[in-house]
């Protein structure tokens, strides 16, 4: 799973009110090389949770994204390259992502994230 996708994800879990951003505990963490595409980063960028990207590029180990970050760093070269790196590069491939409010683990294998709920969660 790239953190494009965690990016994207949150908990329904009923009665659930925080259950965004996910909390990451990874287990494989893999990375392949992405093409950068400036015109796709600059147009996902205000659509992305920034803070909530680079607390999880942290948990999977990559730290060289700046703590905020605005339209205007979408012109620098070094940001893109690693903007591109931790949005579309680094991919969970085992683990869990758990829910901050309820603690509820959901499972991530072979890069998919299972967010099927349980009967009683609907």
């Amino acid at each position: 799973m790239k953190l494009l996708t965690h990016n994207m994800l949150s908990s329904n879990i009923k009665g659930v009110t925080a259950g965004y951003p996910l909390l990451i505990e990874p287990q494989i963490i893999t990375t392949t090389e992405v093409p950068i595409n400036p015109n796709f980063l600059r147009h996902i960028f205000p659509k992305l949770d920034y803070s909530a990207l680079v607390a999880a590029a942290k948990t999977l180990g990559f730290s060289d994204l700046p703590e905020t970050a605005g339209v205007s760093d979408l012109e620098d070269e070094g940001f893109l390259k690693r903007f591109n790196h931790a949005l579309l590069e680094l991919k969970l491939e085992a683990g869990a992502l758990v829910c901050p409010e309820s603690g509820r683990r959901f499972m991530v294998s072979k890069g998919i994230p299972n967010m099927l709920l349980h009967e009683d969660e609907v």
